[in-house]
């Protein structure tokens, strides 16, 4: 059922950062059929192996939310892009199988850490309680990602080959459950930072209590509760930790800036370069996705500001269908924006801002127009006037694409506000309502006759 339990996966222990000093010990090799965790000196590599893991998630999470959606349109020659660009989505596409792998990989190793760390009673308490709820963070952060892109999924908690083989599909309602779980748990043991805390490096490539704030308040809009994601928005917002960067041009050119809560990162001797689903490749150095003529248009309006550096411009490639716009937010090794942001600053106003409007809470200070402007001020864009819930909530939908384009978030945005069917079928005349949930991959139902298929697949 999982390819993890089937074939030993190579987990390469490599950087999370374009830092250095971020990893310690230095990136060893590591198989996940081979984990040990013996004694203290195996807790940090272990450790590193889990947010490896976990790194594994982001581009395809990234290609999920931005792909599915009407954010492209196919330029190359690759299958898996043009069913994306098309709007053929297939059991067999390389990355619903790369997105579905990567999430169990990383839910593994966390069963893993949570498995056999208490056993170890030379580890200083610290140590293992901070280990353990990084484990659970993440695990839960796994799930999170799986049953809003697949639905209901295999709910795994051991790292039992044998019984995890054949496991059935549980309830999306269940596994979102046990995010919750796991994210409260985590919290309790998780390290605090306060705006003191000046390493936007270590800030956003390691899980604290801040950054999985950020995640229940995105857990908390998802699920509609509306009065706790505006809360824990603020908790996030009021802490300090991470601030708004001055320029969103900056958001667009740089790696780990004062803005980024949650982030993983590449350096030059372990860039995913020409691999079929780094960002880089596909958006920039082949184009074999470009941005689609709605979203150029979108980002073009006065209303983005300068958030139309997302995207940038070359009259020599536009021929054909090539309409010469390409994204700029993921760049080569050698430059310093080829990391990937999984949340950032300006996604908690968004938040608040929306979680506001539905309590309609519209206007003054602590309203979501207040919220919306403050990103519109420093997109140098014209402000927010008042306006009906309906009207402000759609200035949300809006804000959304301008400031968090190839972010990673339209295709879950429309399918969480009921907004697809209306959006993506004007968009595509492939669209169809099947569209709202990925596949689970061909591969997948083969091997694990326990698994049935998404309807329509």
């Amino acid at each position: 059922m999982i390819r993890y339990i089937r074939y030993t996966l190579l987990i390469t222990l490599i950087g999370l950062a374009a830092c250095q000093e971020v990893l310690e010990p230095k990136p060893v090799t590591l198989l996940v059929d081979e984990l040990v965790l013996n004694e203290p000196n195996d807790v940090q590599p272990v450790r590193i192996g889990l947010y490896s893991a976990f790194r594994g998630m982001a581009s395809p999470t990234i290609i999920a939310g931005d792909f599915t959606a009407d954010y492209i349109q196919a330029n190359g020659t690759f299958t898996d892009n043009i069913e994306f660009g098309t709007k053929r989505i297939t059991a067999t596409n390389g990355a619903v199988d790369a997105l579905w792998a990567n999430t169990y990989n990383t839910i593994y190793v966390a069963n893993f850490i949570l498995e056999r760390l208490p056993t170890l009673t030379t580890v200083p308490e610290a140590t293992r309680k901070q280990v353990m709820a990084e484990a659970k963070f993440l695990r839960g952060w796994a799930n999170f990602i799986g049953a809003y892109t697949f639905g209901d999924i295999p709910k795994v908690t051991s790292t039992n080959q044998t019984a995890n083989s054949t496991i059935a599909r549980s309830a999306k309602a269940d596994i979102l459950a046990s995010v919750l779980a796991d994210y409260q748990a985590a919290l309790a043991d998780l390290p605090n930072v306060t705006s003191a805390s000046t390493n936007a490096s270590t800030n956003a490539a390691y899980i604290n209590k801040v950054n999985c704030q950020a995640a229940l308040a995105r857990y908390y809009l998802y699920q509609k509760n509306w009065v706790q994601a505006e809360s824990l928005a603020t908790v996030v917002i009021n802490s300090g930790v991470y601030v708004l960067q001055a320029n969103y041009s900056d958001i667009v050119t740089k790696d780990f800036t004062n803005e980024s809560i949650l982030e993983v990162g590449y350096n030059l001797t372990d860039d995913p370069g020409t691999g079929s689903y780094s960002l880089n490749n596909l958006l920039v150095g082949r184009r074999e996705v470009i941005p689609s003529n709605q979203l150029v248009s979108s980002l073009l309006s006065t209303e983005a500001g300068t958030r139309s550096a997302t995207i940038t411009f070359n009259a020599q490639q536009q021929r054909g269908n090539d309409n010469g716009w390409t994204v700029r937010k993921y760049g080569t090794a050698s430059e310093d924006n080829n990391n990937i942001v999984l949340m950032r600053l300006a996604e908690m106003y968004l938040i608040r801002a929306e979680a506001r409007a539905q309590q309609g809470k519209l206007t003054g200070t602590t309203g979501a127009i207040a919220d919306l402007n403050v990103l519109r001020t420093r997109a140098k864009a014209p402000a927010i006037t008042a306006g009906a819930q309906a009207d402000v909530l759609l200035a949300v939908e809006r804000e959304r694409v301008y400031e968090l384009a190839f972010e990673g978030h339209r295709w879950y945005d429309l399918v969480r506000t009921g907004r697809a069917q209306a959006v993506m079928s004007a968009f595509s005349p492939n669209w169809n309502s099947r569209y709202e949930l990925w596949p689970i991959p061909q591969r997948e139902i083969q091997q694990n006759t326990a698994l049935q298929q998404n309807p329509g697949y």
